[in-house]
Formats: C-alpha cells, structure tokens, sequence
C-alpha cells in the first residue's frame, strides 16, 4: 500500500472519531464514570464540638493540621505540643487537629483535663489521613491556598517548618 492511500485511510478513521456519535458516546461514559466515584474522594470530618471540616474549608488561607492518636507513643504529649502552635500561628492560620482512628470516647477520655488550643476532628476511618498520605503520628501537614505546602512528622521544633510557609 503506498503512503497517500495510507493517509487517506487513516485521515477517514479519525474522522470517524470525531464524528457527532463518537463524540457523544465519549461524553456519556465520562459523565457515567464522574457519576461513579465514591463521594468518599471528598473527606467531611466531625469535630468533637460539633463542627465540621471539610476539603472545601482548606482551599484558601493556611491551615495546620496535626495528626495524632493517643495510642501512639509519640503522640502521648500532643496537648503540649499543639497548644504552642495553636498560641503562637493561630492569628495567622487556621490551626486544627485530626485524630487518626479512634472513636469519640476514646479520644474525649484521652483528652479529659487537657487542652490542646485547637479544633480535635475525628477521622475514624483514617480517610483523611489516608489521603493525605500520614505516615508518622503524629505528623503535620500544611495547607496554603488548597495546596498540600509541607507533609511529614510534627518535628520537635515545627515552629522552623511553619515559619518557612508563614514567614
């Protein structure tokens, strides 16, 4: 087969892909698989006061999160620890706190005669730390303007870290 006959065939091919019915059928199956992801791609979580937290509420501004659970060794001392932060960034940042997978009770008995200075959400399943890829508790993560800035460990001095995102 010579090569203007090779053209012309693939010319009409593709020309029968954009063709109106193509072109519908691919809408329909995108719009059929949009349809289809789990609402669990958007994390809601509770707080232990009644507030909510929602993806939608990290899109703009700077907002710290540390993750934690009271039954990591490392996170024995997170009242400590957060309430510095909360102190000295929250008039500059939305400061809060997402327990990794505990429920209510356990988390408000750990908690009992402690303050931590900022928000406890509950992320019972781990969806939110799952997503945000949390693999050190307690960990931190920094979020400027819906962008993930700084992820890892809460590091002993996390006053340096915040500082290079909050200047």
């Amino acid at each position: 087969m010579n090569s203007p006959m090779l053209f012309r065939r693939a010319a009409v091919s593709f020309r029968a892909l954009l063709s109106p019915r193509a072109v519908a059928g691919v809408a329909a199956f995108c719009l059929a698989l949009t349809l289809a992801l789990p609402a669990a791609a958007q994390v809601r979580l509770q707080g232990l006061g009644g507030e909510q937290l929602a993806e939608a509420d990290l899109s703009s501004g700077t907002t710290i999160v540390v993750v934690w659970a009271s039954w990591s060794p490392r996170s024995r001392d997170i009242a400590s620890r957060v309430h510095p932060l909360a102190s000295r960034w929250g008039g500059r940042a939305r400061v809060v706190t997402v327990n990794f997978q505990e429920d209510r009770a356990a988390v408000e008995s750990f908690l009992a005669g402690k303050d931590l200075g900022a928000t406890v959400f509950l992320d019972p399943d781990g969806a939110f730390s799952k997503k945000y890829a949390m693999a050190t508790l307690p960990g931190l993560l920094i979020f400027k303007d819906g962008q993930v800035v700084y992820r890892g460990k809460l590091p002993d001095d996390p006053d340096k870290v915040i500082g290079e995102f909050l200047g």
